[in-house]
Protein backbone atom coordinates (compact mmCIF):
# COMPACT_ATOMS: atom_id res chain seq x y z
CA UNK A 1 0.00 0.00 0.00
CA UNK A 2 0.88 3.65 0.17
CA UNK A 3 2.10 3.22 3.77
CA UNK A 4 5.38 1.73 2.50
CA UNK A 5 6.37 4.84 0.49
CA UNK A 6 9.43 6.60 1.89
CA UNK A 7 8.68 10.24 2.64
CA UNK A 8 12.18 11.20 1.44
CA UNK A 9 11.54 9.78 -2.02
CA UNK A 10 11.18 12.00 -5.05
CA UNK A 11 8.80 11.58 -7.97
CA UNK A 12 9.47 12.42 -11.58
CA UNK A 13 6.18 13.25 -13.24
CA UNK A 14 6.00 12.89 -17.01
CA UNK A 15 2.92 14.24 -18.77
CA UNK A 16 0.80 11.81 -20.75
CA UNK A 17 0.87 12.05 -24.52
CA UNK A 18 0.08 9.81 -27.48
CA UNK A 19 1.65 6.35 -27.27
CA UNK A 20 4.14 6.89 -30.10
CA UNK A 21 5.71 9.89 -28.30
CA UNK A 22 5.56 8.64 -24.71
CA UNK A 23 8.95 6.89 -24.87
CA UNK A 24 10.71 9.98 -26.19
CA UNK A 25 9.10 12.13 -23.52
CA UNK A 26 10.05 9.68 -20.77
CA UNK A 27 13.69 9.12 -21.74
CA UNK A 28 14.81 12.72 -21.16
CA UNK A 29 14.18 12.84 -17.38
CA UNK A 30 15.58 9.30 -17.04
CA UNK A 31 18.80 10.35 -18.79
CA UNK A 32 19.09 13.33 -16.45
CA UNK A 33 18.50 11.04 -13.48
CA UNK A 34 21.22 8.62 -14.59
CA UNK A 35 23.63 11.51 -15.20
CA UNK A 36 23.13 12.92 -11.71
CA UNK A 37 23.38 9.47 -10.09
CA UNK A 38 26.66 8.85 -11.92
CA UNK A 39 28.00 12.21 -10.78
CA UNK A 40 27.03 11.43 -7.18
CA UNK A 41 28.79 8.06 -7.45
CA UNK A 42 31.96 9.76 -8.70
CA UNK A 43 31.84 8.20 -12.16
CA UNK A 44 33.39 10.22 -14.98
CA UNK A 45 30.46 10.45 -17.37
CA UNK A 46 32.63 11.81 -20.19
CA UNK A 47 35.03 8.84 -20.14
CA UNK A 48 33.17 5.67 -19.10
CA UNK A 49 35.20 2.55 -18.33
CA UNK A 50 35.71 -0.01 -21.10
CA UNK A 51 34.07 2.18 -23.75
CA UNK A 52 36.95 1.87 -26.22
CA UNK A 53 37.01 -1.90 -25.78
CA UNK A 54 33.29 -2.28 -26.43
CA UNK A 55 33.01 0.03 -29.45
CA UNK A 56 36.24 -0.90 -31.23
CA UNK A 57 35.53 -2.81 -34.42
CA UNK A 58 38.27 -4.61 -36.30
Amino acid sequence: GDDAINLDSKTIRVPQTVDCLQGILTIIPLQLLSYHLACLAGVDVDFPRNLAKSVTVE
